[in-house]
């Protein structure tokens, strides 16, 4: 006897009218990935210049420490100016949460900023040089929390492709801080003292590949965005700059032009990456397919 065909087309998801199920995230481009971008970078210049003054490396500390200040400082006008208004900015600063990634984020970004400013400002001028030199040993102990509590703050949202990934994102962040870190100290630190921002920017970029390909190998639906489109490319470019700078870093000790190439390729890679996380945040709450299918794949295995 033989099978009876389907007298209907197989059922396909959608949703009603077509409409997405959650909003998109209403953040600003390009204010939101470098607020990223620039926080991370930030904290790990932080962490690198505290330790190469515990380490007598004056050249390294002074330009990670500046690297530090003009990136966090940076981040924080890239944040007020996606808010719209400063007075926004404080608000989150009125009550302290620690439950909310938003709220501790705040109370990180806020001392973090200050505590860096003050050691790079006693750094150019040379006044309370202890003072100074205090403010960047806060700095440096924050740096960590600093590169990595943006991660969190995606992960604990309701986008697909930024909750679904919670396990890899601080990772794929402080690998990328701590690439850009030493890419950063390696453009104005002289060779003699640069062995330690080589040393950070490869072990970074080998932490963010490693978070990167684990993201994109792990399949599913959920994977989609980063997989396709815009996000693809720019997971692609930032590999292959990432790549290209942890080799300069390696192959370029001896020469003034490799170390700067490695640099700025660094730079451009994390750059890179933090567009690409955005990009395929938006993509996936965008589409209502990437809310409910992985919902009811989860229902399926647990009933």
């Amino acid at each position: 006897m033989r099978a009876e065909r389907p007298t209907v087309p197989p059922a396909t998801f959608r949703s009603y009218y077509g409409r997405p199920i959650l909003k998109e995230p209403p953040w600003k481009v390009p204010d939101v990935p470098l607020y990223l971008f620039l926080g991370g970078l930030a904290g790990a210049s932080a962490s690198a210049a505290a330790l190469a003054d515990l380490t007598r490396r004056p050249e390294l500390a002074r330009v990670s420490r500046y690297a530090a200040a003009v990136a966090s400082s940076s981040s924080v006008l890239a944040l007020i100016h996606d808010l719209g208004r400063p007075r926004r900015f404080l608000n989150m600063l009125r009550v302290l949460k620690p439950t909310s990634p938003l709220s501790v984020g705040s109370w990180i970004l806020a001392p973090f900023s200050a505590v860096a400013a003050t050691a790079a400002a006693s750094e150019l001028t040379g006044v309370l040089p202890r003072w100074g030199r205090a403010a960047g040993m806060v700095a440096g102990v924050l740096g960590p929390a600093m590169s990595t509590y943006t991660s969190v703050l995606l992960a604990n949202t309701a986008v697909p492709a930024w909750h679904e990934y919670y396990p890899e994102l601080p990772f794929a962040f402080g690998g990328s801080a701590l690439a850009t870190a030493g890419g950063a100290a390696l453009l104005a630190t002289p060779l003699a003292e640069s062995g330690p921002a080589r040393r950070m920017a490869v072990v970074g970029a080998g932490m963010e590949l490693a978070a990167l390909r684990r993201i994109e190998r792990r399949g599913g639906i959920v994977g989609e965005p980063y997989r396709t489109g815009l996000p693809r490319r720019l997971f692609t470019a930032g590999r292959a700059l990432t790549s290209v700078g942890a080799g300069l870093a390696l192959t370029g000790r001896r020469t003034r032009a490799a170390t700067v190439a490695a640099g700025v390729a660094l730079l451009a890679g994390g750059l890179c990456m933090r567009f690409g996380v955005f990009y395929a945040g938006r993509a996936s709450a965008r589409d209502p397919k990437y809310v409910v299918l992985p919902q009811r794949e989860r229902r399926r295995r647990h009933a």
